[in-house]
């Protein structure tokens, strides 16, 4: 992967230890008026649970038997859901019920139901029958509406091998299985989003390349809406031809993967975005519904300042040319000294409501001290992130800032994707990694920021980074390191 070099102006991905110039421009950030958006987070409504589609109730006798023998996914054992017909008389009901041994469990009639003038709602049945049996006699019966299976359902957690055996430890929260309390609790909001994560969401990944066909990240790719594949023009008036996965700055074309030299862009995306739960390598903090845009300026010697420039810019023109819900960009790269025409693009980002996601750097420096850009840029809308291994110490590279830097998040020993060759021109192919840096702590808060506003539409940028700050757990290594004294936990988004 590129290294780089020390020249001003010259970035380069965080994995590895990087040198800075010493300087004294400082960012001040505050924690203005946290504590009502930790409050408002804290209490927001969650997603509904997104149930089968309506006409799988309506399912014909054979369907319904053919469902309940089918195996997962499970149900209660002699217990039945049954809906009645509004003019079902006394009579009606009590022969319906005898035909399948049935006894009235419970009677279920919510205020939910009577404000649309229900007056009859779900009934929980106990049948000495077998279940599949008992629906289909009683989806014969007049006086029945609906019957169906009192189906079991379970957290979604991923079933990648990866989540599994343990060693996806960033993901994890104190409560998931596996557990781990200093993840970033990503885990826990997957059960709570029935694995539609980050549905609607956009992210940019300023970078390298990433792997776009790369097995577990395919089903979170995202293309430019503005694009026609393959035709030889610029159709969104971009001055940028065919950029439909993204453009490469460093390179000036439209080919966003070049091989394994981008495996860091890679395996950044497979942290933010993996696909999850289908049995395949890991899972990213977004597991599914996300889609992830690339703009690669990092080369084989790094990156810089003019191509970062145009980089953030592509964004910023993305989400406002086509009204993307793009949320935030992840940025796991720096080396270079204070430049205005950064800031300036990251203010127009923060314009256009895009969160600047940045790492911290692996020095071992104090911000407060050195320089660390971008990550020290005083724009609103960056994220300063810092790393932290699975014991909840900061990792020994991490460089720090109790001003300058943000928070923490996992960055030691983290699994993801990246591509794979094994041999000099055989054929790339998907494989996965454990790298360390902030370059591998970015992206969990970059997914945070997906998550949270999936799960909070319409929310802005700055509500966006309030609550990811107010819902840092104080952590002993980041007091007085970061400025929220603590670590990413999304358990209360």
């Amino acid at each position: 992967m590129p290294t780089g070099d020390d020249t001003p102006g010259t970035y380069r991905p965080l994995q590895e230890p990087f040198v800075t110039a010493r300087c004294t421009a400082r960012r001040i950030s505050q924690l203005a008026a946290l504590g009502a958006v930790s409050f408002a987070a804290a209490c927001a409504t969650e997603a509904p649970f997104t149930a089968p589609d309506e006409s799988s109730a309506l399912l014909n006798a054979s369907e319904a038997m053919a469902a309940v023998q089918a195996g997962p996914p499970e149900f209660v054992p002699g217990e039945v859901l049954v809906k009645f017909r509004e003019n079902a008389t006394v009579t009606g009901r009590g022969r319906a019920l005898g035909r399948v041994g049935g006894q009235v469990a419970e009677e279920i009639l919510t205020g939910a139901m009577r404000g649309q003038g229900r007056k009859v709602g779900v009934t929980r049945v106990r049948t000495s029958r077998d279940v599949a049996a008992a629906i289909a006699e009683l989806r014969n019966d007049p006086d029945v509406e609906y019957a169906e299976p009192n189906w079991i359902y379970k957290h979604q957690l991923s079933n990648d091998p990866y989540y599994t055996n343990g060693s996806l430890w960033g993901t994890y929260g104190a409560a998931t299985s596996p557990a781990n309390q200093f993840g970033s609790g990503a885990a826990a909001v997957w059960t709570k989003t029935n694995g539609r994560s980050c549905a609607g969401v956009v992210i940019g990944i300023i970078d390298e390349g990433y792997m776009y066909t790369h097995t577990d990240l395919v089903p979170n790719v995202g293309t430019n809406p503005g694009e026609v594949a393959g035709n030889g023009r610029d159709d969104d008036g971009n001055g940028l031809v065919d950029d439909v996965y993204g453009w490469d700055f460093a390179g000036n074309n439209n080919t966003v993967f070049d091989g394994v030299g981008d495996d860091h862009g890679t395996h950044v995306a497979g942290t933010i975005g993996a696909a999850g739960n289908n049995g395949t390598g890991v899972a990213g903090v977004c597991q599914s519904g996300l889609k992830m845009l690339n703009a690669k300026f990092l080369g084989s010697t790094g990156g810089t300042t003019a191509n970062a420039v145009k980089a953030v810019d592509y964004f910023t023109d993305l989400k406002t040319r086509h009204g993307l819900n793009l949320v935030a960009t992840s940025n796991s790269w720096g080396g270079g000294g204070f430049s205005q025409a950064l800031a300036d693009a990251i203010g127009r980002a923060n314009t256009a409501g895009i969160l600047f996601i940045a790492a911290a750097g692996n020095s071992t420096l104090n911000c407060e001290t050195s320089a660390c850009y971008p990550a020290e840029y005083a724009n609103d809308n960056v994220i300063a992130v810092a790393s932290i291994t699975n014991t909840g110490a900061i990792s020994s590279f991490s460089n720090y800032g109790s001003t300058t830097i943000d928070i923490g998040a996992p960055g030691s020993g983290i699994w993801s994707t990246v591509p794979t060759q094994s041999r000099r021109n055989a054929p790339v192919t998907s494989g996965y990694a454990s790298y360390n840096g902030t370059s591998m702590a970015t992206p969990h808060v970059t997914g945070a920021a997906a998550l949270y506003a999936a799960r909070n539409p319409g929310a802005t940028a700055a509500t966006i980074k309030a609550a990811i700050m107010s819902s840092a757990t104080p952590t002993a290594s980041l007091s007085g390191k970061v400025l929220s004294n603590g670590r990413l936990n999304m358990a209360g988004f």
